[in-house]
């Protein structure tokens, strides 16, 4: 445990949940269940029996430091990793492998995102622990699959190769499908979510970096003297704009030889729109959601409703609805079109000025 490490990726604007998630504060730093934590809080409760407190990095965008500071005061500063722009999941996480490098050339390292939400956190623990065991003993990078329950649209998926362990190599990586390949993929059983969890030790992804992502792996190599002192942010502030924006699935997982996939059900949702809030929610007997509020229905059926605390919502003859509603913006939406919420806040962006962003 000593030489596990975690990464977390907190940088994130989760547009697809305003107007509850803002800019000034996005969706993994919101209670949404009335449970009292974070989804960034709740990230941290579930690692932190597999790796020291000490050893976990949260990588985030430096205008959000505050925000953790006050719902992390356990961490350090060190542990904030704060990039100056978004860059997408690679140079998130060649910075932080870099920064791990300079302070130990042993590490396990775990990669997660800070606003999925795991129902069965003792399986998910199970899962980790063995998956953190592998990759000690092994050159290879492994990625956490999730068994799929439906033809889920809005997730990646993996491809695995047969055999009879639950953890095999992976076969081809595949972007959201459209329904009826999804539906292909779940019939066909060869298929997993995939839940961007990703677990590695330091020579593996470090070579997989000089391998696939040299221009992105470089500029931290030139700027390692600096890493883990005070002078780590004004040299990471100086090279981050410069590094391109590309995914860590298809900059390395898409094209190394050496990945594997674990599959496991420990009830992972990526918490990414309304309508997979709705389904996760509790629901009245005509699948009627109700968040943070009071709610009185009358022929409403399937809807989701996120008022603030202490308000009342009266909902007449609306089905399969979004109504939200938070620090001075009402939301309508059918949620079959709630893709268009990131157009919704391109629009207010330009007309307001960004007073509703």
């Amino acid at each position: 445990m000593n030489n596990n490490w975690c990464v977390i990726m907190a940088g994130g604007i989760g547009s697809r949940f305003w107007p509850y998630s803002r800019n000034s504060c996005p969706k993994q730093f919101l209670d949404f269940f009335g449970t009292g934590r974070s989804l960034l809080q709740m990230t941290i409760d579930r690692i932190l029996p597999l790796v020291p407190m000490e050893h976990i990095l949260i990588a985030t965008n430096a205008s959000y430091r505050s925000l953790i500071r006050e719902q992390l005061p356990e961490i350090s500063d060190s542990q904030i990793l704060c990039e100056p722009v978004r860059r997408n999941t690679a140079p998130c996480i060649a910075y932080a492998v870099a920064h791990i490098r300079a302070l130990t050339d042993d590490a396990n390292i775990l990669v997660a995102s800070s606003d999925a939400l795991i129902l069965d956190v003792e399986e998910f623990r199970s899962m980790i622990g063995r998956g953190l065991l592998f990759v000690e003993k092994n050159d290879a990078l492994l990625t956490i699959g999730m068994r799929p329950t439906r033809p889920e649209t809005g997730y990646g998926y993996i491809q695995f190769e047969k055999g009879e362990d639950s953890l095999r190599k992976v076969k081809t990586f595949t972007e959201k499908p459209n329904r009826e390949l999804a539906e292909v993929f779940m019939q066909s059983g060869e298929f997993l979510w995939n839940a961007g969890i990703f677990l590695w030790n330091m020579q593996s992804i470090w070579r997989c970096f000089e391998k696939y992502l040299p221009d992105v792996l470089m500029p931290f190599v030139k700027i390692r003297k600096d890493l883990g002192t005070p002078e780590e942010q004004r040299a990471v502030d100086r090279i981050f704009p410069t590094l391109p924006s590309i995914s860590i699935d298809y900059g390395i997982m898409e094209k190394a030889d050496n990945v594997y996939v674990l599959a496991a059900d420990f009830g992972w949702s990526d918490l990414g729109t309304w309508g997979a809030l709705h389904g996760l929610s509790e629901r009245d007997e005509n699948n009627n959601a109700t968040l943070h509020c009071n709610a009185d229905y009358y022929d409403a059926h399937g809807n989701i409703v996120a008022l603030e605390s202490g308000k009342l919502a009266v909902v007449q003859g609306i089905d399969d609805c979004i109504i939200a509603e938070s620090d001075g913006v009402l939301l309508v939406c059918r949620k079959q079109d709630e893709q268009e919420i990131r157009h919704f806040v391109d629009d207010a962006e330009e007309k307001y000025n960004g007073k509703y962003n």
